[in-house]
């Protein structure tokens, strides 16, 4: 299988939607835990990389980094 993906700034699709109705998060911290940010309501979360690339679904936009 193939690795995912994925870069600082980047908005990603989650499989699950967050409480506030959407699925789209913006990361904004890399390292071994990542910090995604909630494009609806705000709300930041850290995840460790390994739980973040399982629930990751797709990139939907791409940092212009």
């Amino acid at each position: 299988m193939e690795e995912k993906q994925f870069a600082l700034h980047d908005v990603v699709e989650m499989k699950k939607a967050h409480p506030c109705g959407t699925n789209r998060w913006k990361i904004i911290r890399l390292g071994m835990d990542i910090r995604i940010k909630c494009e609806g309501c705000g709300h930041s979360v850290m995840l460790p990389r390994r739980e973040f690339t399982k629930k990751m679904k797709r990139v939907v936009t791409e940092s212009g980094d």
